[in-house]
């Protein structure tokens, strides 16, 4: 008797997330015992990705080219390979792969360097509101690298960035604001956006608040707490002080001296207590390799989602 199966759109979309499952399942197990391999020994799991990669999924291009671009999962580091992958996800609209395709215009890694591609891929990933493509493009228009110089549209980039706290974007704002390049000087607004990049823990931020506690007479009662009295409620578990302490030990400001280890540690206590800037701040460090550490994708969405996690809770309670 012959059997006819129907793949529906929802079948598919069932078949493309048990790949995706698979993948991720199997990553681990794959960068252990597969340091260097040829392309017909390559696990099942990633062959099921290049398989739905070929099919132009583009979530699977995307994290096909990351693997070669990492080096990952048992490919070896083929920035060619992984620009090829990057660039076909990023032409069905991938706002991510938009801006790692942009990172390797600007650094001319495995592509030619070319800053007007790398600013159209920054465009193309901003409009789909990606913060740190906004932050790239802001600066760029900032500088007048890659596209024709215009503050106004910058700040507007950089506006948008900040606002989804990126923290370099507050940062670079926060400078802006307070020489009064491309904007009136406004000193008040400066330290607003300095101090939002500090609480996340933007080391050139704490230390230009440091210096404007002094200069300006700011008051900045949040790092105003000595050292030994945040080790001593950092100790008892408060989050708060953990995570100011890991952010200053990041940065070398105020009392301590700067040591990526202790940051690291109180950053992550923070974190694991359930302070959600603490979890942002961690995923930034791993997202891009801070603190001495390797860049670790994974554990950057983990604190990602955990984060997202514990702030949908507290908005779900309702008002007493």
């Amino acid at each position: 008797m012959k059997v006819t199966v129907k793949v529906t759109m929802k079948t598919k979309l069932q078949i493309n997330l048990f790949f995706m499952t698979a993948f991720f399942l199997c990553s681990s197990t794959v960068i252990a015992a597969a340091a260097s391999v040829t392309n017909n020994e390559l696990p099942v799991a990633l062959k099921l990705l290049e398989h739905e990669a070929q099919d132009d999924d583009a979530g699977a291009q995307l994290l096909y080219g990351l693997a070669y671009l990492k080096g990952r999962d048992g490919l070896k580091p083929d920035a060619k390979k992984a620009a090829y992958w990057l660039r076909r996800s990023a032409r069905m609209d991938n706002a991510y792969a938009q801006l790692v395709l942009g990172n390797m215009f600007a650094e001319g890694n495995g592509v030619e360097k070319d800053l007007n591609h790398a600013v159209k891929w920054w465009q193309e990933s901003a409009k789909k509101d990606n913060n740190q493509a906004q932050f790239l493009l802001g600066k760029a228009l900032l500088e007048g690298q890659g596209i024709k110089k215009n503050t106004d549209d910058a700040i507007s980039w950089l506006e948008k960035s900040a606002d989804q706290n990126n923290k370099d974007a507050q940062y670079l704002l926060g400078k802006l604001y307070l020489e009064g390049y491309a904007i009136p000087k406004d000193e008040t607004v400066a330290k607003d956006w300095l101090t939002q990049a500090a609480e996340l823990g933007h080391g050139g931020a704490i230390k230009l608040l440091s210096l404007l506690k002094e200069s300006l007479g700011f008051t900045l009662k949040v790092y105003e707490e000595s050292s030994t009295e945040l080790q001593k409620r950092a100790k008892n578990g408060d989050s708060q002080a953990q995570y100011e302490l890991g952010i200053r030990y990041e940065s070398g400001a105020w009392d301590v001296t700067q040591d990526n280890t202790q940051a690291l540690e109180w950053i992550t206590k923070a974190a694991e207590e359930g302070n959600p800037v603490a979890m942002d701040t961690l995923a930034d460090i791993y997202r891009h390799g801070d603190l001495g550490l390797a860049v670790d994708t994974k554990k950057a969405q983990l604190w990602d989602a955990k984060a997202a996690s514990i702030r949908a809770v507290s908005t779900s309670k309702p008002i007493k």
